[in-house]
């Protein structure tokens, strides 16, 4: 069986690992646009900021593709995908030919229009690539401008906070990380960033990008002039389904798939941010572009394409996430009608807990993330929970279950 991986990130791994695993015996090709072999895309952050160098920066070994019979195709981008005759059709004429195929072409910045966004020392942040472009023109005397408050704009800030004079954040909507705090929890965040030196002006974008060659400055929408010599833009994303739909895939805003990862098309796989796919908890269809949903679709997708009976994946939207050594998890829906909240605050931070219909549906912990795992089972699980204020107890733990399901979930 000749399978092609389009991407080279965590669905891509997943996939790979899956096919081995289930003894497909698989010939397996993947062909990336860019230069380097699979490395962890959430460390590009901490590579910037210097707290992980180089080789720390690949997400498996360096015998990785060859000792799962997997053949790496680096710098080339797939131009053309021909189902009718199953090729794979590269931009230099390369062609690879599949039996089952896995569309993991990730996502790109979404390009709002800014006026002078051609302008030197404006960049983006979602690649490798990226961060060395940002590190080389970074110093102490460097004014940052970040476009974007979401995840990837935060963790650009944290990145440059130390080695720039000033780190300024401009966010459209009214908080920080607004598809993923309520809020109530956003400013928890904000006053731990605004801690540390960065400045947030929200409810405002940039407009307009200025200098004669370079970024000198940025006017925002409501006339404000902030003085800027780099300017990051992480203002969203979109995933990468171009490929996808001129081949005759279904697309929507992503690629939908089914628990399998299958799209519409036989033999045709999808798998990470370049999908959407169903949420566990509201069952809706949307994209979750996290790095452990997209392994566990490429998964998904490797069991099937073997003929392996296995469970199906459950997606739901998480993040665990640090700044500045502070951790914050989150999971499932956050708020929403007809939901109690159940709230603890000590020393070491706060927890919010979101119950619904006596189900834990969502949480959100800053600083108090020692029980995360166990919440997360809640969730998924959806199991009744007849006295909700136990959840923040402080004598709240594994022992809450019975014993069976203690049982299992610790086998």
């Amino acid at each position: 069986m000749k399978v092609v991986i389009i991407g080279n990130s965590a669905a891509a791994a997943g996939c790979i690992e899956a096919l081995n695993a289930a003894g497909a015996n698989a010939d397996i090709t993947v062909v990336t646009d860019e230069s380097k072999a699979i490395y962890g895309r959430p460390l590009i952050s901490y590579y910037l900021w210097g707290k992980a160098q180089e080789k720390n920066m690949y997400y498996r070994d360096s015998g990785f593709y060859e000792k799962n019979g997997a053949k790496l195709v680096t710098g080339t981008r797939i131009e053309k995908i021909d189902p009718k005759v199953k090729k794979a059709i590269a931009a230099d004429g390369s062609e690879f030919a599949y039996d089952k195929l896995l569309i993991a072409t990730g996502s790109s910045p979404a390009f709002p229009p800014i006026e002078g966004l051609s302008k030197k020392n404006t960049h983006t942040f979602m690649t490798w690539q990226d961060a060395d472009n940002i590190k080389e023109k970074l110093t102490q005397e460097t004014d940052v401008v970040i476009a974007g408050a979401g995840l990837i704009g935060l963790k650009a800030a944290e990145s440059v906070s130390a080695r720039a004079r000033s780190v300024k954040v401009v966010e459209l909507a009214e908080r920080v990380l607004p598809t993923v705090l309520d809020a109530g929890n956003a400013p928890v965040l904000q006053g731990l960033l605004e801690e540390n030196g960065i400045e947030f002006y929200l409810g405002r974008s940039v407009k307009k990008i200025e200098g004669t060659d370079a970024v000198t400055k940025v006017i925002l929408s409501d006339g404000t002039e902030l003085p800027c010599s780099l300017f990051i833009l992480a203002a969203g994303v979109r995933p990468n389904t171009a490929l996808a739909k001129e081949a005759g895939v279904t697309v929507n805003r992503g690629i939908p798939v089914d628990e399998w990862s299958r799209t519409n098309l036989p033999d045709i796989y999808a798998a990470g941010d370049v999908t959407e796919s169903t949420d566990l908890i509201t069952r809706d269809k949307k994209i979750m572009a996290l790095w452990p949903n997209a392994y566990l679709q490429g998964e998904a997708a490797g069991n099937h394409m073997a003929g392996k009976e296995a469970e199906p994946p459950q997606l739901l939207p998480m993040n665990a996430v640090t700044f500045f050594g502070y951790p914050i998890i989150t999971a499932g829906v956050i708020g929403g009608e007809g939901t109690s909240v159940y709230s603890a605050k000590t020393a070491d931070g706060i927890k919010n807990l979101y119950v619904k219909d006596g189900v834990l549906q969502g949480m959100a912990l800053f600083g108090m993330v020692d029980r995360a795992g166990i919440y997360t089972s809640l969730i998924k699980d959806k199991i009744a929970i007849s006295s909700p204020e136990d959840l923040i107890s402080g004598k709240f733990g594994i022992n809450w279950f019975n014993k069976s399901e203690r049982q299992r979930k610790m086998r």
